[in-house]
């Protein structure tokens, strides 16, 4: 498909793309399933509490649960996974406490991919249940049945985040995109990542939600596009208008029970649907958990670094002993070349999916020619806003 390392939309074929999503899961590969629902297999958490007690089929399970999120339709439903209901009401009545006291400060997050409007978010929904009220979060995380998916994609060294999404009556719904990372990026800065990039991706993130409420169709539960994860350059694609269309057209919903979760391979297209109901303010907690192995080896103060490499750069640059692709590469080594993980709350995306980098404000402000004192006074405003 690609002879050069590296993804263009000129890579992206609609046909191809088809033939990925014409597949149909084969019920013998999903032998733990309870059911399969348009491709979606189904598991029922109260029947598996034995396999996961026991380790050999603790491991058969995980093994299926893997095969599903990456070779399979990319997607897996547990039914159940929180069978104390009552937790996830106290849950709900916390996290809707938390949205109303942020809401009432003049705070409250926006999506990434819906409208301004169409939702309340609540960011680090994680721990900011811990800070509340930390019996309830042992209550509701104490939940082996996410514990073991998340393994079962990550392997035991996890790191849970969550967001909870409330969509009222009327929310539209969102457009089809991929998740964190590169889903998160804009088509240019994905293109700039390498093929084999766009293939670690999906393997360093699980995305999931916790049902809050009854969803059924009407409500808008996410719309779900199996075996879509499967293609290669998606990350480009599902920008596509054509990507798009074929989304729209093929995508299936399942409906879900309080207490029930759906996990999904973050490279799946995927959008929460619309709440065409009149009644129902559809409430889910988005899980993001990431791979333990995206971290550096050692602890830098790149703030420090920048700080000190600011004026040298502008006398190196001023006096012509060093030029522009040099002093870039100067500023990667030495700044944060990563919106994430930020505190999207007080940091937000504006004009894009990420706030911007420490990199390319580093850049930005060598282009026009801030002065030091200005610069370090910015950083320290924006490593501010970054702590949680």
């Amino acid at each position: 498909m690609i002879a050069t390392g590296y993804f263009d939309t000129a890579d992206c074929r609609i046909d191809a793309f088809r033939d990925l999503i014409d597949r149909r899961l084969d019920p013998a590969r999903v032998p733990m399933a309870d059911r399969i629902e348009k491709e979606v297999p189904v598991y029922r958490m109260a029947h598996l509490d034995p396999v996961l007690a026991d380790a050999p089929g603790r491991r058969r399970l995980l093994a299926e649960w893997a095969w599903v999120l990456g070779e399979g339709p990319g997607v897996l439903a547990l039914e159940g996974a929180a069978r104390d209901t009552a937790v996830i009401d106290r849950a709900t009545d916390a996290y809707l406490e938390l949205i109303a006291r942020e809401k009432a400060a003049g705070a409250g997050g926006a999506d990434h991919f819906a409208a301004a409007g169409a939702n309340d978010r609540l960011w680090n929904s994680l721990q900011k249940l811990c800070d509340a009220d930390a019996e309830l979060f042992a209550l509701y995380f104490g939940n082996t049945a996410i514990d073991a998916v998340s393994e079962a994609w990550l392997g035991p060294g996890y790191q849970m985040t969550a967001q909870v999404n409330l969509v009222h009556p009327g929310g539209a719904a969102q457009e089809a995109h991929r998740d964190y990372h590169l889903g998160f990026q804009t088509a240019e800065a994905a293109a700039a990542y390498p093929a084999h990039v766009h293939d670690l991706s999906p393997v360093m993130t699980l995305q999931g939600a916790v049902a809050h409420c009854d969803m059924p169709v009407e409500s808008g539960p996410t719309k779900l596009l199996p075996f879509s994860q499967l293609y290669r350059p998606g990350y480009l694609a599902y920008r596509l208008p054509e990507f798009r269309d074929l989304f729209e057209a093929r995508c299936i919903q399942v409906p879900l029970s309080k207490g029930d979760a759906v996990f999904f391979n973050p490279a799946l297209f995927h959008a929460a649907g619309t709440n065409c109901t009149a009644d129902i303010h559809r409430m889910a907690n988005l899980l993001q958990v990431s791979s333990a192995f995206g971290r550096a080896m050692e602890s830098i103060d790149r703030t420090g670094m920048c700080r000190r490499l600011y004026p040298a750069l502008q006398g190196l640059l001023a006096d012509g002993r060093i030029g522009w692709a040099a002093a870039r590469a100067a500023v990667r080594a030495a700044a944060e070349g990563y919106a994430f993980p930020t505190n999207l709350d007080t940091d937000s995306p504006t004009g894009g999916l990420a706030p911007e980098t420490q990199a390319t404000f580093f850049l930005r402000a060598l282009d026009d020619g801030m002065t030091p004192e200005a610069f370090d006074a910015e950083l320290l405003r924006r490593d501010a806003r970054r702590v949680a």
